[in-house]
């Protein structure tokens, strides 16, 4: 086994198969040393777990688990794409998006549950610059939507 894969599964994790595209794209970029992953939805065996908004239908704890899943969804996307994750040497950045009732403002907490993760996965390496942003929509009326960029050797 892998460092990484070690770690999942210390975490009770694995990583789920490549979420198929909703649209023209791919999942992953390689880009230098760089992996630019498509946004990733919380998608579980292929279908949403919830839907709607965050702080209306959804609540911040569910969808703070959801970001993490996204999580999950957005390392395989890097695996697919380098091999494998003991190839990581830094998360750079994550950006989350949270589909927010109007008087919700708690997207940094929900995204935490992406960058908790990812330091429970990674440690040190895990620690990233971050974006949490609140949006009307999100594609399927997700509640949560991670896009991850990743340093690679």
């Amino acid at each position: 086994m892998s460092a990484v894969s070690d770690s999942l599964a210390a975490l009770g994790l694995e990583l789920p198969a490549i979420a198929a595209p909703a649209g023209v794209y791919i999942p992953a970029v390689v880009s230098g040393n760089l992996v630019f992953t498509s946004g990733q939805l919380p998608f579980i065996s292929g279908a949403l777990p919830a839907t709607g908004k965050v702080g209306a239908a959804v609540s911040a704890e569910d969808a703070k688990s959801y970001a993490a899943t996204c999580v999950l969804n957005g390392l395989a996307a890097v695996q697919s794409a380098i091999g494998s994750l003991d190839r990581v040497t830094r998360v750079v950045k994550v950006v989350g998006f949270v589909a927010s009732d109007p008087a919700f403002t708690g997207q940094p907490g929900v995204i935490n549950g992406a960058s908790e993760l990812l330091g429970k996965i990674f440690g040190d390496a895990g620690v990233h610059a971050r974006s949490a942003v609140g949006v009307a929509a999100l594609p399927l009326d997700s509640p949560v939507e991670v896009e991850l960029i990743v340093e690679f050797l």
